[in-house]
């Protein structure tokens, strides 16, 4: 195993690790989240180089696509809560109480 892959595998540990954890706030979720898809990104983009094919340098593109509509998505949920409910506390934020 080379150190890219080693660091590619441990930083989405433990971006999966602190997303476990450590969700008290949306905020520290949502970086948790971004930091499992870039170690993602950062994977496939090497793997695609590595194997030299042409059919494969289009999907580090694409999940990078989604992953910047999915930070989207996130920052306005981010901005609704807050506004709706004055904080950024995932307890707060049960659908079942609105």
């Amino acid at each position: 195993m080379t150190i890219v892959h080693f660091t590619t595998a441990s930083t989405f540990v433990l971006s999966a690790m602190g997303l476990t954890l450590h969700r008290k706030h949306l905020v520290s979720a949502l970086l948790c989240i971004e930091g499992m898809m870039l170690a993602l990104f950062l994977a496939l983009a090497l793997g695609s180089q590595a194997l030299v094919l042409t059919n494969t340098s289009l999907q580090p593109i694409i999940l990078l696509a989604l992953v910047a509509c999915g930070a989207s998505t996130g920052l306005a949920l981010l901005v609704a809560a807050t506004r709706t409910h004055a904080s950024d506390h995932l307890k707060n934020l049960n659908l079942l109480k609105c």
